[in-house]
């Protein structure tokens, strides 16, 4: 019965994010596929077919707009350009929180840097170790920002201040720590485990 139960686990494993994966891609194609096409439906001979080439230019366009604009951020227009958007988004209530917020999770997801989301260990409480992650961002005095996140949901969390000897880094990829916290614990890393300092009792000093 154990063997059935580890079988389903494992199939489930398997299964659940490729049919969350197309899910996902299913809706934004659908989403996508809302956008009238450029020519009427009876060009292509079929509504699927119309609809097809409609998300494909939806998708060759916002590609170009993209590179577009990422080549003019790299001229001095680009930054007046970007300094002028923000000083526009910055004056309008309530909508500049999102627009600053969705620019530095941006920012934070394509910046590639080894520092950014580094995973670190903190001691929260009494030797209790949390995992937490570098945020490539530092305050004033000195200290390091890391996001604490919480498990298994890492969307809330906490923002902390930390001085860099108060944490240690482990030296393992992103993707295992959020396997660690997303599985609450249960997952498996490919990295081997922090060695911990084991403490002998008194007894075991004695031979007999």
């Amino acid at each position: 019965m154990s063997s059935w139960k580890r079988d389903i686990a494992r199939g489930l494993i398997v299964v659940l994010p490729i049919l969350v994966t197309a899910y996902i891609i299913a809706w934004l194609y659908n989403q996508l596929a809302k956008v009238p096409s450029p020519l009427p439906p009876k060009v292509y001979g079929s509504e699927f077919l119309a609809e097809l080439v409609g998300v494909f230019v939806l998708i060759i366009v916002f590609g170009l707009l993209v590179l577009s604009a990422g080549y003019l951020m790299r001229t001095a227009l680009g930054d007046l350009v970007e300094e002028g958007i923000d000083d526009v988004a910055n004056q309008l209530p309530g909508l500049r929180v999102v627009y600053n917020a969705s620019k530095m999770a941006v920012e934070t997801a394509v910046s590639g840097t080894e520092e950014l989301q580094a995973p670190v260990k903190l001691e929260t409480w009494n030797g209790l170790r949390m995992t937490a992650f570098k945020t490539g961002k530092t305050t004033e005095d000195g200290r390091d920002v890391l996001f604490l996140p919480t498990a298994p949901n890492i969307t809330t969390g906490f923002v902390i201040e930390v001085d860099p000897e108060e944490y240690t880094e482990t030296n393992e990829r992103v993707e295992d720590a959020l396997t660690r916290i997303l599985s609450a614990g249960f997952g498996e890393t490919r990295d081997q485990p922090l060695p911990v300092d084991v403490g002998r009792s008194d007894g075991d000093d004695d031979d007999g």
